[in-house]
């Protein structure tokens, strides 16, 4: 919106701003688009994995299982990039703490797929969704610990610095 007023009252200065300015500030969103994107993606991520649980009862449902507990976990990866942005996110999963459960994860990402469309083996299938399972409850432990131990160092530090 603020966009239109400055072409309408004719104070349009983006000639001025680089292309890297111009792209930032045309696909930037507001905190609560941010917010409310990342319930949508979070939420329809849930919904997918019970989804694919409720399917797993049906005959021949470890292939819907498969492909709708992976799109789940995929929606709700994907749902922190409107938090943070998907450069960041990226950044951060692949940070040495993250490494290995991002690959654990990412890999049965895909396994999970594999085992059900190309090798069917149905156990296997469910291995690796637990697995993806595991894997995203172990970067989600990693990052509320590292936040929660760099607010508590950075607390010590200030506590001691100005009392001691």
């Amino acid at each position: 919106m603020d966009k239109l007023r400055r072409v309408l009252s004719g104070q349009d200065d983006n000639e001025e701003l680089g292309l890297t300015a111009q792209v930032l500030d045309a696909s930037s969103l507001s905190y609560s688009t941010r917010v409310k994107w990342f319930v949508i993606c979070f939420a329809g991520g849930i919904l997918c994995s019970i989804l694919g649980s409720a399917l797993l009862f049906l005959p021949g449902g470890i292939k819907l299982f498969a492909v709708f507990y992976t799109i789940g976990n995929l929606a709700a990866l994907a749902s922190t990039c409107f938090l943070m942005g998907p450069l960041k996110q990226l950044k951060r999963m692949f940070e040495p703490t993250r490494l290995i459960a991002t690959i654990v994860m990412l890999l049965c990402l895909v396994l999970t797929l594999c085992a059900v469309f190309w090798w069917h083996k149905k156990g296997l299938a469910i291995i690796f969704c637990i697995l993806q399972f595991l894997a995203m409850t172990w970067q989600t432990v990693i990052s509320v610990c590292v936040v929660y131990t760099q607010d508590k160092v950075s607390a010590s530090y200030l506590w001691g610095h100005y009392y001691y």
